[in-house]
């Protein structure tokens, strides 16, 4: 075990970490932030995803170790400080971005890293962006439409 500082949602903690732990593990069962699911456990279905300064990564795929000195945020940490929800979470819920759910906060973790570095994507860069996220329950179209308005969102946001 190893003593470490790991950042997550703008948070500090001092952990005992087994080097073999992943990040998801530490996330769920140790900073009980469910948000961030736990799905196939071997990067296929996206369902874990969160952004390690700034990328979208699989929690699954990456050691708690590996977080050492990053921010990593989760779904909850994507709330304003007023407690509202971002612009990306609103979006999917306005245009149906989400159906039973499980999957919807990888998607939109990944959504969120595509935005932060290209704010205004075409449908092939969305498609590129979610390559790794599986959804059981849609034929994506929506998730495609959450991500536009969310990008329309922020774009009209950013001219206020």
């Amino acid at each position: 075990m190893e003593n470490i500082r790991l950042s997550v949602n703008g948070q500090k903690y001092l952990l005992d970490l087994d080097p073999s732990e992943s990040l998801n593990h530490v996330i769920r069962e140790r900073l009980g932030l469910i948000g961030t699911k736990r799905g196939c456990e071997t990067g296929g279905c996206g369902s874990c995803t969160v952004i390690v300064d700034g990328k979208a990564v699989y929690s699954c795929m990456m050691y708690a170790m590996q977080a050492l000195g990053k921010e990593v945020i989760t779904i909850e940490g994507l709330r304003e400080n007023s407690g509202e929800l971002d612009i990306i979470q609103k979006s999917f819920m306005e245009a149906g971005g989400l159906q039973c759910g499980y999957c919807t906060p990888g998607f939109i973790m990944s959504a969120k890293a595509l935005l932060d570095s290209n704010p205004d994507p075409g449908l092939t860069e969305i498609k590129d962006a979610l390559v790794g996220n599986l959804c059981r329950c849609t034929g994506y179209t929506k998730i495609f439409d959450s991500i536009r308005l969310a990008a329309k969102e922020k774009k009209t946001s950013r001219k206020l």
